[in-house]
């Protein structure tokens, strides 16, 4: 197989990724293993850094966003080694102890790194901090953390009525609230669970579906106290508790695994194995998505490492048929959603995705952005307010694509064009890096090509 299949060159600053599938098509084989995965990794890089001695963190991914955040807690007193996948150490400096920075916190394309350190910072009483970030995130709603930070007494002030970055925060003594959530945001209830740490008495978060849980499995393994109630979507912290070190492992990514799942389902006569991934049940949503479209996955060695359940993924090629996505199934697979839309190009039938209208605050507007880029390429797809309509059963064809900076885009524009007819293009691919910074190399594996 000829190494031109798949070409990254660069273009002033930018990245273009090129991908010219043989007239004969590819056939995708073989083990791969993912990042780790990006919620997890924020996580414990925020935890141990409030925690008491020392944390050990092995698997961290390795991409922009941690970075960017890793970065903001060093600038407040923090001690992190060197980031790397083998392991990161971590001296923490104890729960309220975060330094005043002397400049700006930098979260770069990071929302959960803002969000998450929104609640940190809030809780730190006399001390003052400034956090922004790239173009993209000075451009994305922050006023669904800051409501629910102001009722426990913070003092926030941000562009368009404390709605964007750059944002300024007085630390203040917080009170404990409940708080009725009016989206399913796993950023949203772990900002405020992060500032229930530092607030007298019991801080709630109730929630219209369950988002992903990590914050909560996490925090108890740092020591906290933790109250769940799944009935009534509830989540409860104790506040002022003592939070020790921990060595936590960082499973393989299920987002980023979803693309490789997607390929692997498309190409015909394709079977891949992604390694290690973590199948927690308020992440696994696309694989019940899948499932509805008859897709052939096998979870197979499923374990349980420091606390997170983990899997082999077995996917095999197959045709799938249209599926309704839409509910309590969105909150599980939010991220997923591009690569989705492309499993929905080639089943059989219409796809219907709805209430899915957080796609429009993301690193793009990923609802208006799949939309133009796949019909681009000759997809019958509708935008709709909260998501998409997609007849399947059409053919591809290469074309150029925009990525708009935004990661999960240019890796789904990616795998469609594995099963396009002819060149595609994608001009802005560095922005893979963020989450899934090895990901050429990965696509160049599964296609069996050669070094570039």
């Amino acid at each position: 197989m000829p190494p031109s299949i798949i070409t990254v060159q660069s273009v002033g600053t930018q990245q273009q990724l090129v991908i010219n599938p043989p007239e004969q098509g590819l056939t995708l084989q073989g083990n791969l293993t993912i990042p780790g995965d990006k919620s997890i990794s924020h996580r414990a890089l925020m935890f141990g850094a409030i925690a008491l001695g020392e944390t050990r963190i092995q698997g961290l991914l390795l991409g922009e966003d941690p970075r960017s955040t890793a970065h903001c807690l060093r600038a407040m007193g923090a001690q992190i080694s060197e980031l790397n996948a083998q392991e990161v150490i971590i001296q923490g400096v104890g729960l309220g102890n975060l330094e005043e920075p002397s400049a700006v916190l930098d979260a770069g394309n990071s929302g959960t790194t803002v969000r998450l350190m929104l609640g940190l910072l809030a809780s730190h009483a006399s001390r003052f901090f400034v956090i922004s970030g790239d173009a993209s995130l000075r451009s994305r709603p922050m006023s669904r953390v800051v409501k629910p930070l102001t009722e426990m007494g913070a003092k926030i002030w941000g562009r368009q009525r404390n709605s964007l970055a750059p944002l300024a925060i007085q630390g203040e003594s917080l009170k404990a609230i409940t708080y009725h959530s009016p989206i399913a945001s796993a950023q949203v209830k772990s900002c405020v669970l992060l500032a229930g740490l530092m607030a007298e008495g019991n801080t709630t978060v109730v929630e219209p579906a369950l988002s992903r849980d990590h914050s909560e499995r996490m925090l108890e393994a740092f020591g906290a106290n933790i109250t769940t109630d799944p009935e009534a979507k509830s989540i409860t912290i104790e506040g002022k508790p003592t939070l020790k070190g921990q060595t936590i492992v960082v499973p393989g990514d299920i987002s980023s695994a979803a693309f490789w799942l997607v390929a692997a389902i498309i190409v015909p006569d394709s079977e891949l194995v992604i390694e290690n991934v973590g199948i927690n049940p308020t992440r696994t949503g696309i694989l019940e998505a899948l499932e509805r479209m008859e897709a052939d996955i096998t979870i197979e060695n499923k374990q349980i490492i420091a606390g997170e359940p983990v899997a082999d993924l077995r996917v095999r090629s197959g045709q799938l048929k249209g599926a309704e996505i839409g509910g309590d199934l969105i909150p599980r697979l939010i991220d997923e959603i591009p690569i989705i839309a492309v499993a929905a190009i080639f089943a059989q039938g219409k796809t219907i995705i709805k209430d899915a209208a957080e796609l429009r605050v993301k690193e793009s507007d990923r609802i208006a952005v799949m939309a133009s880029q796949l019909s681009k390429m000759g997809a019958n797809i509708t935008e709709r307010p909260d998501g998409l309509e997609i007849n399947g059963g059409g053919e591809l064809k290469g074309t150029e694509l925009e990525a708009y900076n935004d990661h999960r885009v240019a890796m789904s524009c990616a795998i469609a064009a594995l099963k396009a007819k002819g060149k595609t293009t994608i001009n802005g691919a560095e922005a893979v890096a963020i989450s899934y910074p090895d990901f050429f190399d990965s696509l160049r594996q599964i296609c069996e090509t050669q070094e570039i």
